[in-house]
């Protein structure tokens, strides 16, 4: 009996810290997802263009982009778990900032809003991307892949709930979503600084000359890898935020759902992408190969299904298609995750998982304003243009995304540096 408590003790460890982790982008997704279903009433109380409106995402997640590369140097010369904690403090901020111009501000409110987002947006930019890299560090194997995964699967989990959750709490005032989020961001602090141990590491007394030097290595030997993981991932968030932006519209000029009813069908594809990159994180172990297979296949699918929805007959095969996109997206993302952060060593990891975290970013804010824009020119364009996308990622991963040597050696993805060879006598 003792034997099993003591088994158990390391898996109860580990799901406690994961947890915490999930906490992190599960908050992160809220900052837009949330905000979707509750867009045309910000339109309308504010008396908004489409465009206009849509700046709220695109606010949001541009200066979250442009920042993460800096917070992932710092946290890879000075921590982790404190570049996280300090991002979740402005995130909260920024919600009391969009909230108090909501209420005070009066024709002015919108400035003020689009302040508190931006205020948000860099908060964002040390969480996520750095939670990730965090689990790279702690976890190894098949922990790391399942952590990974956990934690796209509690970003989709988000993606789920978030349309629920805005839109019942839109039913309050349109400006509720922006009170929500100082709330809900405190108990995810507590957890992040008591369950989660970081690891001990040299990292701040390395020189920035050296520290750039090995990033720089890192990337010219990873760069095929890399790119093409970047660009995938970017893909993949911008065609889902794209048509979640799209299908909030969609419902409610077409068949006049609003409120939880709405929330309820956005959630849907999401809801397929969260169960599929949960299930692909316990799959993918450290089989680069199967990751490689499973990211061309999961953009092979999104793009068979994107070429598809103009042409769907019915509500019911349109949602089956779109439900078919978001599984897709499941496939991908936890495979990039592990892709990535599993590149580089723990001392250049921060940086290079948060280029990789930057250019999702941009992913997210582009896919509103360029489906906002398309949609305006048809919907078979903006289908089949995001399918092209789609597309030429899938090539990308085929030629390289492929099994170097380290796969074949059994010391998977991990950078080491090759030890200078002894001359023969």
């Amino acid at each position: 009996m003792a034997e099993k408590t003591a088994a158990q003790k390391p898996e109860n460890n580990f799901w406690l810290a994961v947890s915490a982790l999930a906490g992190v982008p599960f908050l992160m997704v809220l900052g837009n997802s949330m905000l979707i279903p509750v867009l045309p009433d910000i339109r309308n109380a504010l008396n908004l263009t489409s465009v206009q409106v849509s700046l709220l995402i695109t606010l949001f997640s541009v200066p979250a982009g442009l920042i993460i590369p800096l917070a992932g140097l710092i946290s890879d010369r000075y921590g982790r778990k404190i570049v996280i904690i300090s991002g979740l403090v402005l995130y909260g901020l920024g919600g009391v900032m969009a909230a108090a111009a909501s209420v005070l501000m009066g024709h002015l409110a919108f400035s003020g809003i689009l302040a508190g987002r931006i205020l948000q947006g860099l908060g964002a930019a040390g969480t996520a991307p750095i939670a990730m890299a965090l689990c790279g560090d702690i976890f190894q194997g098949k922990e790391r892949s399942r952590s990974l995964g956990t934690i796209e699967s509690s970003n989709g989990l988000g993606k789920v709930i978030s349309p629920v959750l805005g839109a019942a709490i839109g039913l309050i005032t349109w400006y509720a979503a922006f009170i929500f989020f100082p709330v809900i961001v405190i108990p995810i602090i507590v957890a992040v600084w008591l369950l989660v141990k970081e690891p001990g590491t040299n990292r701040s007394k390395q020189n920035v000359a050296s520290y750039l030097k090995s990033f720089s290595r890192v990337f010219q030997e990873k760069k095929g890898l890399l790119l093409s993981a970047y660009l995938a991932g970017a893909i993949s968030l911008m065609v889902l935020f794209g048509i979640l932006f799209y299908l909030s519209e969609y419902l409610e000029q077409q068949y006049g759902l609003g409120g939880v009813q709405k929330g309820l069908v956005l959630a849907i594809p999401v809801f397929f992408m969260s169960a599929t990159s949960f299930a692909t994180g316990f799959i993918i172990k450290k089989k680069k190969s199967l990751m490689r297979l499973l990211v061309i296949t999961g953009l092979g699918i999104i793009t068979a299904s994107l070429i598809f929805l103009p042409l769907a007959a019915g509500i019911i095969l349109y949602f089956v298609a779109i439900s078919i996109v978001g599984a897709g997206t499941g496939m991908v993302l936890p495979c990039l995750n592990t892709l990535v952060t599993s590149s580089a060593s723990i001392k250049e990891r921060g940086l290079i998982t948060s280029f990789y975290g930057s250019v999702r970013f941009f992913g997210v804010a582009l896919g509103p304003p360029l489906y906002g824009f398309l949609m305006a020119r048809g919907t078979g364009l903006m289908f089949w243009s995001s399918a092209g996308l789609s597309l030429l990622g899938a090539v990308l991963a085929l030629f390289f995304l492929k099994a170097g040597k380290s796969e074949q050696q059994g010391a998977m993805f991990i950078f080491v540096p090759h030890p200078a060879r002894k001359p023969h006598k």
